[in-house]
């Protein structure tokens, strides 16, 4: 399931993350890149240090603050955040996410990649993150503290940036719901939920939904 959710980021935040990467050291990105995405890997990234670590605690505290990206998602863990900068002439080119990555402190599955955009879409050109689907493609370009959420199966790419600068933070999460077809099941019932409760309150409808959702998820969740 592909889902954009808006506002994750306030303006204020937006403002504070961008004055730190003015000022912040960008490195080569080809060195987080596996050894094919490398080779169509053009972009730059945030260098490791404080300013990575403060930018990351602010964002990982807004996904947890989001209730759209929880039910959406269902993090274990957002064990993977970077910082991107891509300048005039820079692109990824066709790519799928690694299956597994170095967390904190051990490996972890990609489940779930999401790119959140920090600055608006009238600051450059070209830049589209475009999502290869079977027989078509799907391109987007967020205003500033938006994110698109996709699954990590995906092969993706972002077009070469024509004009101005483009600042976004890309994140993988592990699932606590392995299957994207399962996550799907349940979000439609988690916003119908929500529904029933805006229109009736607690009823015996909501809550045979919400012993649906508790025991699906003793089936599913991988914790």
């Amino acid at each position: 399931m592909i889902f954009s959710i808006e506002q994750i980021l306030s303006p204020d935040e937006l403002a504070e993350i961008k004055q730190v990467l003015e000022q912040a050291e960008f490195v080569d990105g080809k060195l987080t890149a596996g050894w094919h995405a490398k080779l169509v890997k053009n972009n730059q990234q945030l260098k490791t240090g404080t300013f990575q670590k403060e930018l990351q605690r602010k964002i990982g505290v807004a996904l947890a603050d989001n209730v759209l990206f929880q039910s959406t998602v269902r993090p274990k863990a957002v064990h993977s955040l970077l910082f991107s900068r891509y300048s005039e002439g820079m692109s990824y080119d066709t790519h799928v996410d690694n299956a597994l990555m170095k967390g904190s402190s051990s490996l972890s599955r990609s489940d779930v990649s999401f790119t959140l955009f920090l600055n608006s879409p009238q600051d450059y050109e070209g830049g589209e993150l475009v999502i290869e689907g079977v027989q078509e493609e799907q391109s987007y370009k967020l205003e500033a503290g938006s994110a698109i959420v996709y699954p990590s199966t995906t092969l993706h790419r972002v077009n070469s940036v024509t004009q101005g600068i483009r600042l976004v933070a890309v994140g993988w999460v592990q699932s606590t719901i392995r299957d994207a077809g399962d996550r799907e099941i349940l979000f439609d019932l988690d916003t119908a939920r929500r529904a029933i409760f805006v229109k009736s309150g607690k009823t015996p409808e909501f809550d045979l939904v919400s012993k649906s959702i508790a025991n699906l998820l003793r089936k599913w969740a991988d914790v």
